[in-house]
Formats: C-alpha cells, structure tokens, sequence
C-alpha cells in the first residue's frame, strides 16, 4: 500500500505553471498500468520452493510488472505471480498482502509510475496521451500529475474495512490539493481511462462534496462503463491451473480470482437483470446469477460471500460524482455480449457472442453510465461523446482520439 504522504511528491523538479493559464490535470490509467514495488521479510512462506530466499531482507524490487528480470530469469514467473496475490484477513475483515509481502505503488504523484518496461507494451498505458498534453503546455510536476494505483484492491461498502483503498484516497486527496496549490489554487481536471475511472468515481463520492466542488474542475472518463463487462465472466471461468505465460497474463487471467476488485467488476443486475451472460445446456446464468456461477467456475463458499457482501453492493451503489463530468467511449467494435459454454466445461474456450463496444467494454455498461449520471437531477453538468471503432486502449494511443481527448480537456479548461 501507497504511504499517505509520500515526501518525494512535493520535491518533483520545478517547472513554472503560471503562464500557461492551464488548469492542472491528474491522471489516473487503466487496470494493470500501475507498477508496484515489493520487499519480502522473513514472514514470507513461498508455495513455490526458493521464491523467497534470494530476495528476503534485500530490500524493495519491482513486482509488477518487471519484464526485464522475468526476460533474464524466466523461473521468477511463479515467485511474482505468488507474491501478487492477496489473501482475506477475516479477523480483520479485509484483504491484505500474503505474510511478509510488503507493497508500495511507484512514483506516485508522477506519470513515471504508469506502464511497464516491456517495450511491447510502452504506449499502451497513457505515454502517448502524456506526451500529447505536453505539447498544449502541460508539465509533468508542474500542472500534469499522475495516481497510479494499487489495482488489486477495490473499495468496499460503508461501514466496512477498506485500509487499502482508503489509503488510496487520501493520498489521491492530498494529491489534488496540492496541484491545485501549485497551480494558483486552480480546481483540477481528473483524466482517467478504464479502471481509474471506477477508482476516481468512487475517491470523488467518498470526498465531501464541498472539498469536490472546490477542488474538482472537471472529471473526464474514457473508455468507462459501469456494471461490469460479460468479458469478464470468461477470466473468472478460466482453469486455475493453467500455467500463465507471462507476468501480465497472470494478472489478466485466473491470478487476479485472490483480487478484491474482480468482485467490484463483475455484470452487474441494475444493468443486466435477468439477461442471459453465460449460456450452458443445462443453465443459463444472468446477472442476478452471479453468485451460483461463480460457485459453478470452482470458486469457494468463500469468495462468494465475500462477493455478495463486498463487490455487489458496491456495484449496485455507483452513482454520479456531482461535479462537472465528460464521458468519452468508443463504439464500433465487437465486444463480447454472452459466453456459451454448451456443455458446461467451464476449463474450455467458449463460444462467443458479440455485441457492440469498444473490444473491452460494451455498449451495454456505457449507456447505463450514462443513466446513472445523466439523469441524476443533481449533476448539473454531464456530456457524452462516442468515437467510433477505436479500440478501448485504441483510446489513449490512436492519433485521432488522442486529438478528441486533448480537445475535450482543453475545453474543460475553458468551461465557466
């Protein structure tokens, strides 16, 4: 977990806002675009014979994602993948690290902790959108900030712990007053794609709302839906067992059953109902069905209590931000609408039935963000912009929606 205040933040190298006149921008990425460093104390009990000995007590590494190590030395696969992964305190009643994890995002404050060192993988996480509100005048530690995340975690209901997340806020919090200081005191505008936007939803509506209209000029979401994709029903029903092939693949697939947020991204029934997702002879299971299709996918009694107390009501509770907010999504690709697993093999590869979206998110969640939000009598501002046939990482990296993106942030400036 992120410390509160991190020191570093407010020591990032000068560079003069004042004439720019531009409000500052924080940006939030998208589910796996945050790098995590870890340490490892002698607490640390390996299922995998020797992950542990060669780094405990040797002070912080990158876990995630550090592709340049797993390229030199391939056996680490099995040792990061463990590391990553998060067990229920039921004592404490929230998720944490495994014993003798520790983990800290990187660089937070900065855009520095976006992305990875996979050079495959350099642009896919907001580099190019960066380097495009460079060139309106933005600087990074001037009036261009980032919050990078720790996207295993997930908030959770009132009432209930949330010590991650909640340290995420208000070091999300801090951030945004101190951009705005740096700034003339300027309201900030929170750029933010996929995952972030959840993140961002859920930080604003857990800050009061005279700090939010204050501090919050605009908030700008692309590529977000709400209520959960059906792609996401397919990483959930993945085999356990298969051996991923990367770091990032273990993550995007059956790694990430131990993390808090998958049961916050899961379809959503105020947004399904009683629709089919998945399609079997013998069951047909909708979003009101999660809960049995998450037992029938091999997952414990567990896991699925946890779901119905922790990420549905979340889920079920997402409402607008109430401060000024443009929502930007792509259409025009084909996204998955339900999974058939005829014979109720779950371990195999589906058949799929496609619909509208932008190859992550599909049509279905973007027009319910946009009655969540839209019609809320006390969103006094809310505008929704579709670009077609980009893809959803097609949307901080294609020339074209980058310019749609960047025109969209340089009128919120100008918004009265």
């Amino acid at each position: 977990m992120m410390p509160l205040v991190l020191p570093a933040l407010f020591f990032i190298s000068a560079v003069s806002a004042a004439t720019s006149g531009l409000h500052p921008v924080v940006l939030l990425p998208g589910y796996t675009c945050s790098q995590l460093d870890a340490r490892l104390t002698d607490d640390y009990r390996p299922f995998t014979p020797g992950c542990g000995i060669p780094k405990q007590g040797r002070g912080w590494f990158r876990l995630f994602e550090n592709f340049t190590a797993l390229q030199e030395d391939p056996g680490l696969l099995p040792c990061y993948a463990d590391q990553l992964r998060l067990v229920f305190d039921p004592v404490a009643g929230d998720y944490r690290n495994l014993p003798g994890v520790e983990t800290h995002v990187v660089a937070f404050g900065t855009t520095r902790g976006f992305g990875s060192n996979n050079p495959a993988q350099k642009n896919g996480c907001m580099e190019r959108l960066v380097k495009a509100l460079e060139g309106v005048g933005y600087r990074e530690g001037a009036n261009l900030f980032g919050s990078p995340y720790d996207f295993r975690y997930a908030p959770a209901p009132p009432g209930l712990p949330q010590r991650a997340f909640s340290t995420f806020v208000s070091s999300l919090r801090l951030l945004v007053e101190h951009a705005s200081k740096r700034n003339g005191n300027k309201p900030v505008i929170i750029v933010t794609h996929s995952l972030g936007g959840f993140f961002a939803m859920e930080f604003l509506n857990q800050s009061p709302l005279p700090w939010r209209r204050r501090y919050v000029k605009h908030f700008l979401t692309l590529s977000l839906g709400i209520g959960g994709p059906p792609g996401i029903l397919q990483v959930v029903a993945s085999n356990p067992g298969t051996p991923p092939s990367s770091l990032l693949d273990s993550v995007l697939s059956f790694g990430n059953r131990s993390f808090a947020s998958m049961l916050s991204v899961l379809p959503s029934p105020n947004v399904y109902g009683h629709t089919p997702l998945v399609i079997t002879r013998a069951k047909n299971y909708s979003a009101d069905d999660i809960p049995e299709f998450l037992s029938a996918a091999g997952l414990s009694d567990d896991v699925v209590a946890r779901y119905r107390t922790r990420g549905l009501p979340v889920t079920l509770n997402i409402r607008a931000p109430l401060v000024p907010i443009t929502c930007i999504n792509s259409v025009g690709i084909p996204t998955v609408d339900k999974l058939v697993y005829w014979d109720g093999n779950f371990s195999v590869e589906p058949q799929v039935v496609y619909g509208d979206g932008d190859g992550t998110i599909n049509l279905a969640t973007v027009l319910a963000l946009k009655r969540v939000i839209g019609d809320d009598p006390h969103q006094d501002y809310f505008k929704s912009v579709f670009i077609p046939n980009v893809t959803h990482d097609g949307m901080i990296s294609d020339d074209f929606a980058l310019k749609r993106v960047v025109g969209e942030i340089i009128e919120a400036n100008q918004r009265l």
